[in-house]
């Protein structure tokens, strides 16, 4: 015999698609109010890099490696044409001033400082010639002018005898007359003569003088080629290392070409790059520093290159005083460059969080740091450990100062 059976209600016949509709719902009310609220984002805050903001000194320094390189370099280059001889340093060699660093060949340059040595002894035998002329012109003038000067004597005295004959009576007025005329005529003439000789002589003194100096001259020009000659053998112009020789053997090289480099190192230089943020605030004169083995050692700036090639541009520094026991060509060091006096700031240690936000905002942390939210800062100058906050942020607070990659777009953190 079949028993009825009693039909159940419809909630308990669709009792789990009810349920699983309720979970379904209650879902999409959950995304709905995270999406109508602020987006959090759960994190452990072990692993987070948190910083306190003070109020302490700051001073905008710039750390960059620097590569000590010498003081100077001078190019060295050969002041006569002529193929390379033979090369007498090699590179890397100490070098002193005037020390041999290689000998050039010029055939043509030879045959020129011979034939000019010709024509000087040429002109030195012409010159001791007309010398020895000038000289014995000079002896026969001197006698001329004493047997004038005689003569006129001889002549003075002879009419002041006429003269006392013509008083005593011995010789006629007309005599005297004659012997007077006679005495103003070779008077005069002598006088002449006289003015002559020394004239004469003058121009000889003159004319000697003359060779004098073009003897000179030709033989300053021989000096001159013979240094040309010499200036065939290259040497150091100072002190330092020979760094390169760009030349070989039997190679022909021009006058002014370079063949070679000396660097000077009685003194050290650290050349560095910088980026451009910095090209106007450094100058020549910043005081700057080096660590080295738990020493501090002094330079400056010295050289500052204005021109920018891929962001970035060149400074050079030197030591103001002593240098690193381990100072060699070559070697890097980390060199602190100051940009200013020490001054009271609102300061946060560096971190990779700029790199996300730009230095426009930050993660503050709440006050029972459970919680951290975003908040609006404006940094000011910054060097290798510190920004400045200039707005945002006030002495005492704690911010994130990590990286911020994977915190997405969540305005606030939930430790």
């Amino acid at each position: 015999m079949d028993i009825k059976l009693k039909k159940k209600p419809w909630y308990i016949r669709y009792k789990y698609r009810i349920a699983g509709g309720a979970v379904i719902l209650a879902g999409i009310v959950y995304v709905i109010v995270l999406a109508s609220g602020p987006r959090r984002l759960r994190i452990d805050i072990d692993k987070l890099q948190i910083s306190e903001v003070t109020d302490s000194d700051f001073m905008e320094y710039v750390d960059v490696e620097g590569i000590v390189q010498p003081i100077m370099t001078i190019m060295v280059n050969a002041r006569e044409a002529g193929n390379v001889n033979s090369i007498v340093a090699e590179e890397g060699r100490l070098m002193k001033k005037g020390d041999t660093i290689l000998i050039l060949s010029n055939p043509n340059l030879m045959r020129d400082i011979d034939d000019q040595r010709d024509d000087w002894e040429k002109q030195m035998i012409t010159y001791r010639e007309k010398e020895l002329e000038m000289e014995q012109k000079t002896l026969v003038l001197k006698q001329q002018t004493l047997e004038a000067e005689y003569e006129l004597n001889k002549i003075r005295k002879s009419f002041a005898l006429e003269k006392e004959e013509y008083e005593m009576g011995i010789r006629s007025k007309a005599q005297l007359e004659v012997s007077r005329d006679e005495y103003e005529y070779k008077t005069e003439s002598t006088r002449l003569k006289l003015r002559s000789l020394r004239s004469d002589s003058a121009m000889t003194v003159i004319r000697k003088e003359l060779l004098k100096n073009d003897y000179d001259r030709e033989q300053k020009k021989l000096q001159r080629s013979l240094e040309r000659m010499n200036d065939l053998v290259v040497r150091a112009p100072v002190d330092g290392q020979l760094s390169f020789v760009k030349v070989t053997l039997g190679q022909q090289v021009g006058a002014g070409e370079n063949i070679a480099e000396v660097k000077v190192l009685d003194q050290f230089k650290v050349h560095t790059s910088l980026s451009e943020y910095y090209i106007d605030r450094m100058t020549t004169g910043l005081p700057a520093t080096v660590s080295n083995q738990g020493e501090k050692y002094p330079l400056k700036v010295t050289k500052v290159v204005p021109e920018v090639k891929d962001r970035m541009f060149d400074v050079d520094l030197v030591f103001t005083g002593d240098m690193p026991d381990n100072v060699r060509l070559g070697k890097s060091f980390r060199v602190q460059i100051e940009l200013g006096q020490p001054e009271q700031a609102v300061v946060i240690s560096r971190g990779n969080f700029y790199q996300h936000t730009g230095g426009r905002w930050i993660y503050k942390l709440s006050d029972d740091k459970t919680r951290a939210y975003k908040v609006p800062i404006t940094i000011g100058r910054q060097n290798p450990r510190q920004y400045e906050i200039t707005e945002g942020l006030q002495p005492g607070d704690c911010v994130i100062t990590s990286g911020y990659d994977n915190f997405g777009d969540a305005e606030e953190l939930v430790f």
